[in-house]
């Protein structure tokens, strides 16, 4: 039964993580289809900079829920059942990895920094605090989203081991960062080569 429970939760965290929330937003409020504008990325900040900042606030917030829900319905049941709580982290990667790669977007998705956002603040508020605050300092200092998302999720990883995540949290932690760089690879080379797009408000 713990097995098929498991697998129940992966299947979902997956489903729900592929949710290509810029794409249904642009199509079913806007008639437009933001891979094909911007960047081509099916994520908040590509559909801010299509359809506009309250757009990609509203994209960036129901990215963010993918692994608040994920994580939340699997820590419930996981207590309804008796199964370790630790199984959070399987669903929460399963998330990340469907927003990355959705199955309703032809696999091609975002890079995992709002869904990443969520899965902090789900597993441990003081990683979701400091993520947000390396963030900003970074934005503030450098006006590249990119490398500020790629330096807060670092963060999280450097301090996982001494704020109470599991071993299989810090796994976790690795995965999902490694991913986020993986995804943020055109970038870091636009940053060398100095092309990168910097923000204009802040």
């Amino acid at each position: 039964m713990d097995v098929v429970i498991t697998i129940l939760l992966a299947i979902m965290s997956y489903l729900y993580g592929s949710v290509p929330f810029a794409l249904v937003v642009g199509k079913l409020f806007y008639n437009t289809d933001v891979r094909e504008s911007g960047s081509g990325n099916l994520g908040g900040t590509n559909a801010g900079r299509v359809l506009g900042k309250k757009v990609g606030l509203i994209v960036i917030l129901l990215d963010i829920s993918k692994c608040c829900l994920s994580i939340f319905i699997t820590r419930c049941l996981a207590h309804y059942f008796g199964i370790t709580t630790d199984i959070i982290y399987l669903s929460a990667l399963c998330c990340v990895v469907g927003h990355c790669y959705p199955i309703f977007a032809g696999f091609r998705g975002g890079k995992a920094v709002s869904v990443a956002i969520g899965y902090a603040f789900m597993t441990n508020i003081y990683a979701g605090i400091i993520a947000v605050v390396v963030f900003l300092l970074t934005l503030k200092i450098s006006k590249y989203v990119s490398l500020s998302s790629i330096l807060a999720s670092l963060a999280i990883l450097f301090i996982s081991p001494f704020i109470g995540y599991s071993t299989i949290g810090i796994c976790t932690n690795a995965l999902i960062v490694a991913l986020l760089i993986f995804k943020h690879r055109t970038n870091i080379i636009r940053i060398f080569n100095d092309t990168e797009s910097k923000i204009t408000w802040m």
